[in-house]
């Protein structure tokens, strides 16, 4: 394996791969780098192998070292080579591509990409990525606070002749993090959820035998003294961290198999992966029997992985021309169109266009980039506008890249005679890519707007019926009547089976004793009280971090909403409220009636207050495109002019300071407890309920209500003012970014006087970094009135670090200081943002507050 270097080009299982940073320290405590990890899992692969080979494996990156931001990855991005085995997973609203661990080549890949863990189930992929049964079961001891590995080691002992008992040998692992985790092989007999019910049983059992020392539910259970003992993970839809993965710690600590007699040690402890390798020579593997699967058959593994058009294995082998039919029907010296002499290259693209073909018939050509061509298809009645109406797509030859721009006659007697204008194009969100099968997009139009459609082979018939499609459009969760009252809200009560607040409801009760729904005769009493006391000072919100649900599989939670829209501090006092924004602006001006706040507030000495404003459509729900017509208004005019049609609300979710003192050292339970009690609900004000301890129900929730995203909060944690907290976890269902935009680039055809595509960067420890360009998601109105502003603010040098020469040929450089937000599908290996549409300006927040989000 390559030693220590910047970089070195290497040869695993026939195929080269291209190590680099070599010499990066990804473990600072240890002094841990890249090349050592590379060297660990090359060293390890053949013990390790088995147990991951046919599983589908999600990954933790961290790609600045263990201190840095963790990325957990299911999807496989496009920049993974594509000779890792690979198979789909369908989940309820769309599909990821999950790769197997089923070589050297693809753990050093892994490594490369500093993918430190590896976390795999307990079921392998059978043929065609069908999902087997479970052929292990799995035990998770997570010991709480004041206990340890010894405390672990002692449930491990009391289960071990219960599981014997069942004709099952149990095998431990000191899972490199603080507990042990205890597996059994399985004779794949029975499904995920008949084991998940017998691990269940289990760990009710030991909770009811042992209940000063085991847990078998998180919940709300005070986990400190005791084990959980959890069994979740033989769920078909759970993880493991895979055995002999390194885990992402402060110290390389593996996932160990051990033996029973190790486990008796008193002198037990977590191992790191430089005390790994010498006991496995010594000893081999402990956790050998349990993977030691019947043989896997040939072309099983990795038979339909590959996508149909990428290169086989042998690199010598030419890849297929895919527009060889597309040049074998045009003539270059007789017709307007692009005819490329070249074989394509693949590309990771993802635009489209929609052209209107006025041939010998009038029809629409509708083409999607797809690995270095436009996949197309011709709809003779157009795309349908109403989901309830299907239109024929008939597939058609695969047309080059340089086809998206084309606008022109084709000359009478060519292939395809007639004008070609472009109907709309723009860039699109991959959903689905079933080749022959199925494809569903998110098309962000440029002329026609953003829409979801979905392309499915008939499958009937043979010959030219064999190219019969058809194209759907797909209904939007807007369309749909089957939320029930019209109102984005989130689940209440106890892990999620309580009531539902919604935005748009008053109706709830004050939370006091005594309180009642609408204004109550206390408001006014506070109010005369309240101009006894000192105005209170306003305190810096607390932070959020990005993470998964990994991040809250430890301690107790609670689950809130993520609301689309701006944070806001609010500050009551003297019956006026004054709101700020995260980066200090006064917000008061452009959201009047928000002022109701004072009226619905109790407690001596005014109240501190953290929520998010967000602007509501008709159904209730909030819309950050809505909102941003209110940002950055301040005189009464404008802002009445369009409060109408944007109204506001604002969501209260934390308190900092109530009653006279600070509560920022008060833990989120009690804080809570008070926001609830002197917060009246009612008109713009709400106090969304929170989750009690069940993520799942919560993302499912906010997923139906079509919201952000959900946030997790530690029950037990404090109100760190002005920090980013891991004690506060942002989970959301889709990317997005905040970016700093310092430059533009003209567009081209009607675009050509104005701006094409906006430049922008994200701070980084060289100073600001180039992220990408953004040119869709914007109304051509939008464009237009964004030229003046950015004029004003040019500026003659690139205040970004690593533009490449193309982007900064015709750019136009300005001061960076306005903030922006984009959808993303991903960042690529290279620091760029995939596929970035942009959803609005962040006058809320200043350039030193934009991070990169995982």
């Amino acid at each position: 394996m390559a030693g220590k270097g910047r970089s070195e080009t290497v040869e695993v299982g026939g195929h080269r791969l291209a190590l680099t940073n070599l010499d990066k320290v990804l473990y600072p405590d240890a002094g841990t780098t890249k090349a050592d990890v590379l060297g660990y899992y090359a060293a390890v692969a053949e013990w390790m192998l088995p147990h991951v080979e046919g599983r589908p494996a999600t990954r933790k990156r961290w790609v600045n070292g263990v201190d840095g931001e963790v990325f957990f990855e299911k999807n496989l991005p496009d920049s993974a080579p594509d000779w890792v085995a690979r198979h789909t997973i369908e989940h309820k609203d769309h599909a990821n591509a999950y790769p197997m661990v089923n070589d050297l080549a693809t753990l050093t890949w892994l490594a490369q990409v500093a993918a430190l863990e590896v976390h795999v189930p307990q079921w392998r992929f059978g043929p065609k990525g069908a999902e087997r049964n479970p052929d292990r079961l799995v035990l998770d001891l997570d010991p709480g606070e004041g206990v340890g590995l010894a405390e672990c080691v002692a449930v491990a002992r009391e289960l071990r002749p219960i599981v014997e008992g069942m004709g099952l040998e149990l095998m431990p692992v000191t899972s490199g993090s603080k507990g042990v985790h205890l597996y059994a092989r399985l004779d794949g007999k029975q499904t995920s959820a008949q084991v998940s019910e017998v691990a269940h049983e289990l760990a009710r059992a030991m909770e009811a035998d042992h209940p000063d020392l085991v847990l078998s539910t998180m919940g709300k259970a005070d986990r400190r003294g005791k084990v959980l003992l959890d069994w979740s993970q033989n769920n078909g839809n759970k993880t493991t961290v895979a055995p002999y993965s390194l885990r992402g710690r402060s110290r390389p600590t593996v996932a160990m198999p051990r033996t029973w007699r190790e486990l008796a040690s008193a002198s037990l402890k977590q191992l790191e992966y430089t005390e790994v390798l010498s006991r496995l020579k010594r000893r081999g593997d402990p956790l050998a029997d349990v993977s030691a699967h019947v043989p896997v058959p040939s072309g099983e593994l990795g038979e339909d992985f590959r996508n149909t058009e990428a290169p086989d294995h042998d690199p010598g082998e030419k890849r297929r021309d895919r527009l060889e039919v597309y040049r074998s029907k045009r003539d270059a010296s007789k017709t307007a169109e692009p005819v490329p002499a070249e074989a394509p290259a693949s590309t990771d693209g993802r635009s489209f266009v929609i052209q209107e073909h006025h041939a010998s018939s009038l029809h629409w050509d509708f083409r999607l980039e797809h690995d270095g061509v436009l996949v197309s298809w011709a709809l003779p009645k157009g795309e349908p506008d109403d989901p309830g109406v299907n239109h024929l797509a008939v597939q058609t030859e695969d047309h080059p890249l340089e086809y998206g721009d084309f606008e022109g006659t084709i000359a009478t007697g060519e292939y395809g005679a007639g004008e070609v204008t472009i109907w709309d194009s723009g860039e699109y969100d991959l959903e689905k890519w079933r080749d022959g099968a199925e494809v569903i997009v998110v098309l962000h139009g440029e002329q026609r707007g953003t829409r979801r459609v979905a392309l499915i082979h008939t499958g009937h018939g043979g010959g030219r019926a064999e190219s019969n499609w058809l194209i759907h459009r797909m209904k939007d969760d807007t369309e749909d009547g089957g939320h029930g009252a019209h109102g984005a809200g989130s689940a209440g009560g106890h892990g999620g089976h309580g009531g539902r607040s919604r935005v748009g409801d008053s109706s709830r009760t004050a939370h006091g004793t005594g309180g009642s729904p609408g204004k109550s005769g206390r408001a006014s009493s506070a109010r005369s009280r309240r101009r006894e006391s000192p105005a209170p000072e306003g305190v810096a919100p607390m932070l959020a971090t990005t993470g998964d649900a990994h991040d809250v599989s430890e301690g107790e939670w609670a689950f809130e909403m993520k609301w689309d829209g701006i944070r806001a501090v609010a500050v009551v006092h003297d019956g006026a409220v004054t709101l700020t924004s995260r980066n200090g602006n006064d917000l008061t001006p452009a959201y009047p009636e928000l002022q109701v706040l004072a009226e619905r507030v109790d407690g001596e000495g005014g109240a501190v207050l953290d929520g998010e404003i967000v602007a509501v459509d008709e159904k209730g729900r909030p819309d950050f495109g809505l909102l941003q017509t209110r940002m950055g208004l301040t005189r009464a005019r404008d802002v009445a002019r369009v409060a109408t049609g944007a109204p506001v609300k604002l969501l209260l979710f934390d308190v900092m300071r109530a009653e006279g003192r600070s509560l920022v050292k008060d833990e989120y339970d009690a804080r809570r407890e008070v926001l609830e009690r002197i917060v009246e609900s009612g008109g713009a004000v709400d106090v969304p309920p929170a989750f009690d301890g069940d993520l799942e129900a919560a993302v499912a929730t906010s997923k139906r209500l079509r919201l952000e995203g959900v946030v997790a909060k530690r029950r037990d944690a404090t109100y760190s003012a002005g920090r980013r907290s891991r004690a506060w976890i942002k989970m959301k269902h889709h990317q997005t970014q905040e970016v700093v935009i310092a430059g533009w680039r003209p567009g081209a055809g009607r675009r050509a006087d104005g701006v094409g595509s906006l430049l922008m960067g994200v701070p980084g420890d060289d100073g600001l970094q180039y992220v990408g360009r953004v040119g869709t998601g914007f109304s051509d109105r939008e464009l237009d009135e964004l030229l003046p502003s950015l004029r004003a603010a040019a500026r003659k040098t690139s205040p970004l670090v690593g533009v490449p020469a193309a982007d900064a040929r015709d750019a136009h450089w300005v001061t960076p200081s306005r903030v922006g937000e984009v959808s993303i599908a991903e960042w690529t290996s290279t620091g760029r943002l995939r596929q970035p549409s942009w959803r609005g300006w962040r006058p809320d927040k200043s350039p030193d507050d934009v991070v990169r989000e995982g």
